[in-house]
């Protein structure tokens, strides 16, 4: 499952060679017939943990409601907290001016269709458009995620398996040599979803893989057929991998890893890139929003080192935080609000989440005995209390996590035995453990990566110490970032794994990715013929009603069987400068869609 974490900042303590001896040991149907009605009275914890995820929802009435209001393009809005957006008085957006962050990795190759990266969908987002996007600006509530049109002009549904899209008319590619400016077409749209399809190594398949047939209809009408209802599908399609591509700069470059192949239709181009130093991105003169970009370009500087950035952003190298969704270590703050006057911020649930897999159809985990035994173990609150980023704000997260607060389940509605995943009893997982025939415990191989930085490295050890104490010794081996995002997260482990999600916006692909027989991020192999049948049903059920009822009961499943541990999902604070305009955060890999209609006062 790669996600949407990055390399965090931590000026406590090295981390480099010494990861893995410190985590190795230095720490010592609405109903299923067993789940019975779980209405039952939320501690105050859980009801404040309900609020945190509760703060970041909308329904999908208010979701149209906030789509209709949100038409004024000079509209400012300065977030101080996420309940309470304050919108300030319309100004006139200045053109000019370039936009400085931070970026955390050096894209893992520019190939949309070749990895499932952050690192790398990240700067594509400034590049590339698709037909439908997820609405950004200051309007947009954090945790919220409306989807509207990008390159489609509008979308009809004849039959449940039958979606048309009319395309924008007069929509250019980048004036860049092959493609040389000509006009987009549903050609272009039917050759990126047949190579998104068939194109060998494609992680990110299994988002349109319901798609039986594509048929440009005429030069600006696209009509998808698919294999079976999806509705989700529309949501799928705004998803921050289906860019639309140029089949001459495939036929010229043969594939898209290099950047002179980076020809999209996007609201910038890039100009330059210097690996693990820098990449510049310049205004698309043409671009098919009249007036976007406001600025002229972006500069997103590569910095793998946390405390670099930081420094960076204190003396003004960056516009905004300098890590991941331009977020801020709440533990930085102090410092930085009294050198940086007026600074502007919201908080907001991240996506982001760890999780321990573990091979269920091998010895010692198919019991699920020793599963629960490692969710008694675990300890989300800990994780919450010694997190930077979040100082023990933040919530429990579930199959679907905590930033999706209309979709993920209260833990309050688990089955009993779900909810006793979320509180830590080390003698219980003990007993557990005896009840499964380990009551000396056991050892067994862990794979992860320390490329996503020293906080996600404190966490793995929270995880990995209390696990120890309940007697499940870890053997823990790092990879590579690269490598473990092209294997372990598609299950290519001995025993168990520890890792990081938070990639999507959409609950189906939580659900439907990690928990369904032979899908490439099933990491645990799960094999479950109730469950499968649920998650296939979910997804044929257009009633939003009912089918937040139906993933309610995947979630209550999911966790009954402890099929994967969660942790939680942080609370975190993004900050830009005073002079940053028009301007919105939230998740996802989008930033190009965040930073095209954003202009700079100065």
């Amino acid at each position: 499952m790669e996600c949407s974490s990055v390399p965090q900042d931590d000026r406590r303590r090295p981390w480099g060679e010494q990861l893995a001896s410190e985590v190795n040991g230095s720490v010592d149907a609405r109903r299923l017939p067993h789940e019975t009605s779980l209405r039952t009275a939320r501690t105050k914890e859980e009801a404040s943990m309900d609020m945190c995820r509760d703060s970041a929802a909308l329904t999908r009435r208010d979701l149209l409601k906030l789509g209709a209001t949100a038409g004024a393009a000079g509209g400012v809005i300065a977030v101080t907290n996420l309940a309470a957006p304050r919108p300030a008085a319309a100004q006139a957006p200045k053109r000019g001016g370039v936009l400085r962050l931070a970026h955390q990795l050096d894209p893992v190759g520019l190939d949309p269709h070749q990895t499932i990266s952050f690192a790398t969908m990240i700067p594509l987002s400034f590049i590339y458009s698709r037909l439908m996007k997820v609405k950004a600006g200051p309007l947009v509530k954090p945790g919220t995620y409306p989807v509207e049109t990008d390159l489609a002009e509008s979308w009809t549904q004849p039959s449940d398996t039958t979606y048309v899209f009319k395309l924008r008319k007069g929509v250019r590619w980048h004036p860049k040599t092959p493609v040389n400016g000509r006009e987009l077409t549903a050609e272009d749209v039917k050759y990126t979803y047949e190579r998104f399809l068939t194109i060998k190594g494609n992680g990110n398949k299994p988002v349109l893989e319901m798609v039986d047939r594509i048929e440009a209809v005429d030069r600006y009408t696209v009509k998808f057929t698919l294999s079976e209802p999806f509705a989700w599908f529309v949501d799928a399609l705004a998803a921050t991998s289906t860019w639309i591509i140029a089949r001459e700069a495939v036929e010229k470059f043969g594939d898209l890893k290099k950047a002179e192949a980076a020809i999209g239709t996007g609201p910038f181009m890039l100009e330059r890139y210097e690996p693990n130093v820098r990449m510049t991105f310049v205004r698309n003169p043409h671009y098919f929003v009249a007036g976007l970009p406001h600025v002229d370009g972006v500069d997103l500087t590569i910095d793998a080192d946390p405390a670099s950035r930081f420094s960076g952003w204190l003396s003004g190298k960056y516009d905004f935080g300098p890590e991941y969704q331009q977020v801020v270590r709440r533990t930085d703050l102090d410092i930085a609000r009294p050198r940086k006057p007026g600074l502007q911020t919201a908080e907001y649930v991240w996506f982001t989440g760890g999780y321990t897999a573990v091979k269920l159809d091998q010895e010692p985990f198919k019991d699920v005995r020793v599963r629960r035994a490692m969710g008694r173990a675990s300890n989300w609150r800990e994780f919450l209390e010694s997190s930077p980023h979040a100082l023990g704000q933040g919530a429990p997260n579930m199959a679907v996590p905590a930033a999706s607060a209309e979709w993920s389940i209260p833990l309050a509605e688990l089955t009993p035995e779900g909810r006793e995943l979320y509180e830590q009893d080390i003698p219980a997982a003990r007993r557990l453990l005896a009840q499964a025939g380990y009551p000396n415990g056991f050892k067994v191989p862990c794979e992860s990566t320390a490329g996503y930085g020293p906080d996600y490295v404190d966490r793995m050890s929270i995880a990995l110490k209390n696990y120890k104490a309940a007697g499940i010794d870890t053997d823990l081996k790092l990879k590579e970032y690269g490598a473990y995002i092209s294997s372990t997260i598609y299950g290519k482990f001995d025993k168990m794994t520890f890792g990081l999600r938070g990639a999507w916006i959409d609950p189906d692909a939580y659900l439907y990715r990690t928990l369904m027989p032979g899908q490439p991020l099933n990491s645990a192999g799960v094999n479950d013929p109730k469950l499968t049948e649920m998650l296939r049903l979910q997804r044929r059920t257009f009633d939003e009603k009912k089918r937040r009822d139906l993933i309610f009961d995947i979630q209550r499943h999911a966790a009954h069987h402890a099929y994967y541990i969660y942790d939680a999902s942080q609370k975190v604070v993004s900050a830009w400068e005073p002079y940053v305009k028009n301007y919105g955060p939230n998740n996802g890999f989008d930033y190009g869609g965040r930073m095209m209609a954003v202009w700079l006062d100065r």
